[in-house]
């Protein structure tokens, strides 16, 4: 995992906090791979993070330079399609947060 590359705050922060099911992990996997990558074309997108614990519980956060640009993917035809793929098979449970990100600050070795 690498850090996304953020501008100078302000932005905006989406946290997708889940819980996985057991099925069709390869498909999972896939599609995931899929809209991080359409993510990364969306006017505002600014990078992503992602990890996923041994027991499917994860935590992704999108970096997005609007509440427009935000709204804008929610939107997608394709990120709909996996929203509800995710709700019939993926996910046992989810919570999306939406941040202002007012500062930040960091620590490299």
């Amino acid at each position: 995992m690498s850090f996304a590359n953020t501008p100078q705050p302000p932005y905006y922060a989406v946290i997708f906090t889940s819980q996985r099911t057991e099925s069709d992990e390869q498909g999972y996997g896939k599609v995931a791979d899929l809209m991080v990558e359409l993510a990364s074309k969306q006017p505002g997108f600014l990078g992503v993070e992602s990890v996923r614990d041994e027991h499917g519980l994860g935590i992704t956060v999108s970096y997005w330079a609007t509440l427009e640009s935000i709204k804008l993917w929610k939107e997608n035809m394709d990120h709909r399609m996996a929203q509800n793929k995710g709700k019939s098979d993926w996910y046992a449970s989810f919570v999306t947060r939406i941040s202002k990100v007012e500062r930040d600050y960091s620590f490299y070795r």
